[in-house]
């Protein structure tokens, strides 16, 4: 079943075009006050602008020429030219029906028509670093979009850019070789995967004194330079501990995505190394292309369109006067890889908006050279997470956030309130429980915030029982599933009760507000999918939750009389269905069947 708002669309403006001659979008809408109806059409007055014509008398012909009498009430005309649209209650019961039938898990939404192959690059954290809280909205919000696309039928290919190559690597690898920290490197090197937080910790912190001594001594710098170019050209040595260091680091994020109910393998990965063979032909196509320059000894390109804050062209440096290759070459490699053998129709890169500006080159770049073809290229930027100080998120004593130790404290934490509100429950089930509501805790609380700004990380507040967060979420699906508990206990058979159900008795308010709720969730998952935004799924199921919880209150099921108990035992069902469906399978969050 197509979203009701696209059928209406569909036959509006088909009533429009037939009126006028000319093509014109409805743009519906729904109201915001339901004493109006529940969709507003906003189309006619900028259609009899373009007409000539007066709206309200506009309307009143496209009414006469519309048929959506299957689906609504007679329509209304408002104010100027606006027309008002309410769901016939016989619309309704097919509707809630026909996705109570659906038996794919799929709630009766149809897939989209126009299938593409879509590449979406995620998470991408670097090699021989821990993860912090600087990769958690990346890694979420790009398995959120990568999970709703999936559901629509479009086929996505997951990639995760991984920070692998560089300078990093010859500085570790140098630092490794030299007489004093070698047993120390020893005691890093080749350890087991349950040693992996302190392996990695060991690691980051050669490289911390790596750094400092590339950056102080001369002689090591050069050197290190050099096992970079050697690891670059293959040399066995260098391959060696570049391979180890990087399957220490597995070792760390691998567990981290599957704590976060996170859908990436190491079968994803394709990270910078990936490309080292393609690079020079990216320079040499670039120059074929008469598109480089050089600046300084650098080899550039001067994408049109963009300039400093001087007001001169702004290069894009993609090789330095050294011969070493940068972050750009490897993402124009990346586009082509892509696009000419990934066969990409799109492809949407999930970073922070202070990568904006060398996306946005990059994007040009690849236009100019004529990589980019037909392929949609797409940046999704977001925010930073910030402390309780409106201040980037860090320790007390102001060091990074570790991505590991965060959702650890979010489990302890879950713990304590599973502990409160349940004692009586098994240790296992409370650890089940503790680790559904904390890590979904973090994730839901970041999803519910418009991706695109920062936004204050809060333990007090997204452990909450009440507002839109996650614990409130699993304690509306729990609730359902204790009244399913009760109707068993109570003989109440649903599965009867609900076999061979034909229509659906929708009379009482909050019934009806309940089931006009639960039709639109094709609509929120489509216009998710379109804008990148998992705070859309957020937002209307924390109102689907506050309409069950109304419909609840004033509706009884099982004491409901015989004749009305389906409905209201159906309008259950659905709801949990898509409780459930919402958290688990678009946003990663399991439920839990009691809090």
């Amino acid at each position: 079943m197509k979203p009701v708002i696209d059928i209406l669309e569909e036959r509006i403006s088909t009533a429009m075009r037939k009126v006028t001659s000319l093509n014109a979008p409805a743009i519906i809408q729904p109201t915001k006050d339901p004493t109006f109806g529940d969709y507003q059409v906003n189309g006619v007055m900028p259609l009899a602008k373009k007409a000539q014509t007066n709206p309200r008398g506009l309307a009143e012909l496209i009414i006469k020429v519309l048929k959506i009498n299957d689906i609504c009430e007679e329509p209304e005309i408002a104010g100027p030219g606006f027309i008002n649209l309410r769901l016939k209650n016989d619309f309704l019961s097919n509707a809630l029906l026909e996705i109570n039938a659906d038996t794919e898990n799929h709630l009766g939404i149809s897939k989209v028509d126009n299938k593409q192959t879509i590449v979406v690059d995620f998470s991408s954290p670097n090699i021989a670093k821990q993860m912090h809280v600087g990769h958690l909205r990346s890694t979420i919000i790009g398995d959120c979009i990568c999970r709703i696309l999936e559901f629509l039928g479009h086929t996505v290919i997951r990639q995760n850019h991984i920070g692998d190559w560089g300078t990093q690597f010859g500085m570790l690898i140098e630092y490794r070789f030299l007489e004093k920290t070698a047993e120390g490197m020893e005691k890093t090197f080749g350890k087991k995967p349950d040693d992996a937080p302190k392996v990695m910790e060991s690691t980051e912190q050669l490289y911390r004194e790596a750094k400092k001594k590339y950056d102080s001594d001369p002689d090591f710098a050069e050197s290190s330079r050099k096992r970079v170019v050697a690891l670059q050209n293959g040399r066995d040595v260098e391959r060696k501990y570049w391979e180890e260091i990087v399957e220490l680091s597995r070792n760390e994020i691998y567990p981290i995505y599957e704590k976060l109910n996170v859908n990436l393998t190491k079968e994803d990965e394709r990270g910078e190394s990936s490309y080292n063979d393609k690079l020079p032909s990216v320079i040499s196509v670039l120059s074929v292309a008469n598109l480089l320059e050089e600046s300084d000894g650098a080899k550039c390109v001067f994408p049109e369109g963009f300039k400093n804050k001087e007001g001169e062209p702004l290069p894009l440096i993609v090789q330095k006067s050294d011969g070493a290759f940068l972050y750009a070459t490897t993402d124009l490699a990346a586009i082509r890889y892509r696009v000419n053998e990934l066969k990409a129709d799109k492809i949407i890169y999930v970073t922070d908006a202070r990568q904006d500006l060398h996306f946005k080159m990059v994007f040009e770049v690849a236009k100019e050279a004529g990589w980019k073809k037909d392929t949609e290229l797409s940046h999704v930027t977001f925010g930073t997470v910030l402390g309780e100080d409106g201040k980037p998120f860090k320790t007390r004593s102001g060091e990074t956030v570790r991505l590991k130790e965060l959702l650890d404290e979010a489990v302890d934490r879950a713990k304590v309130v599973v502990n409160e509100k349940n004692p009586e429950l098994t240790d296992d089930e409370k650890e089940q429980i503790a680790q559904a509501v904390g890590i979904g805790a973090v994730k839901y609380a970041d999803y519910s915030n418009n991706r695109t700004s920062d936004y204050v990380f809060s333990f007090d507040k997204m452990l909450a029982m009440d507002g839109n967060t996650a614990p409130y979420m699993q304690y509306a699906y729990a609730r359902i599933k204790s009244i399913e508990r009760k109707a068993e206990s109570k003989d109440v058979n649903i599965e009867t009760e609900l076999k061979g159900i034909k229509y659906l008795d929708l009379t009482e308010p909050a019934e009806l507000d309940l089931a006009k709720h639960l039709i639109r969730y094709g609509e929120i998952i489509e216009s998710a999918a379109v804008d990148y935004r998992p705070n859309y799924l957020t937002s209307y199921l924390f109102e689907l939750a506050q309409k069950f919880s109304a419909f609840y209150t004033n509706c009884p099921v099982l004491k409901a009389e015989p004749a009305k108990r389906p409905t209201r035992l159906l309008l259950c069902r659905l709801t949990k269905k898509t409780i459930k469906h919402g958290l688990e399978e678009l946003l990663g969050i399991n439920v839990v069947k009691q809090m």
